[in-house]
């Protein structure tokens, strides 16, 4: 089960790469769940730090055995652990949480939840992946460089939340969502997606190419490529293009 054993760690460099560390050494098998309060060096999308205050947010690295999984799902599971911590943000902020392509969780048009799976392949064998979820939660004061574009929980409801038993409330959505994904529910999984999917139906702004774009937001597809109007090409690859918020 996800969420079996849970292990608090203090301070760690980042959980991710702890719970890589302890697989690779064999200390830690599929489930194992690393909750950190606080990383030195937490990680975030394409190489960005993700910055958070010490003991007032959840850092969660999770283990993932993916020996028996084709690469080609790759996307699939990254869409199956958004709409498990969708399902754990929405339940508490209600209205207006999302998710924005390819796989943060937005509250309105600020950043809630960061995610990054991390995989280690060998040839065409995928060992393990590596699910890291950051999510703001009783955090108040952000940085300059993230004052209007982050949020927490305690900023949404006014609430102070219990971090440890968040993260563990986050992995049991984990489980339910990672069964469906090992039916292979993949065309139920796109759906769900695609229904919660940030300013779907909407004009958003995307940069492709140092020119921004007025688009409309389609969808998503089972590849994993966002399906817009009003760009020059009609879909994009994760990294083609920057959302301007």
């Amino acid at each position: 089960m996800i969420g079996s054993p849970f292990i608090i760690l203090n301070e760690v460099d980042s959980s991710n790469n702890y719970a890589i560390g302890q697989a690779m050494q064999g200390l830690a098998q599929h489930g194992a769940a690393f909750m950190a309060k606080h990383q030195t060096a937490g990680k975030g999308q394409r190489g960005k730090r993700w910055n958070s205050e010490a003991g007032k947010n959840i850092a969660l690295s999770v283990l993932l055995d993916t020996r028996e999984l084709h690469l080609n799902t790759q996307f699939a599971l990254n869409m199956t652990v958004a709409l498990a911590v969708y399902d754990l943000y929405a339940k508490y902020a209600l209205d207006d949480t999302s998710i924005k392509w390819p796989n943060d969780i937005y509250w309105r048009d600020r950043k809630a939840v960061g995610i990054l799976v991390e995989n280690k392949i060998y040839g065409q064998n995928w060992q393990w992946a590596v699910v890291g979820v950051g999510i703001n939660v009783n955090q108040t004061v952000f940085d300059q460089t993230l004052l209007k574009k982050a949020v927490s929980l305690k900023q949404i409801t006014g609430k102070d939340f219990d971090c440890v038993a968040l993260a563990k409330e986050l992995c049991t959505f984990l489980e339910e969502k990672y069964q469906l994904f090992k039916e292979k529910k993949y065309t139920e999984l796109l759906a769900t997606f695609n229904q919660h999917l940030y300013r779907k139906d909407t004009l958003a702004q995307l940069k492709y190419q140092d020119l921004i774009y007025d688009c409309r937001i389609q969808e998503v597809d089972n590849l994993g490529q966002l399906w817009v109007e009003g760009a020059p090409k009609p879909c994009f690859a994760f990294g083609e293009v920057e959302w301007i918020i």
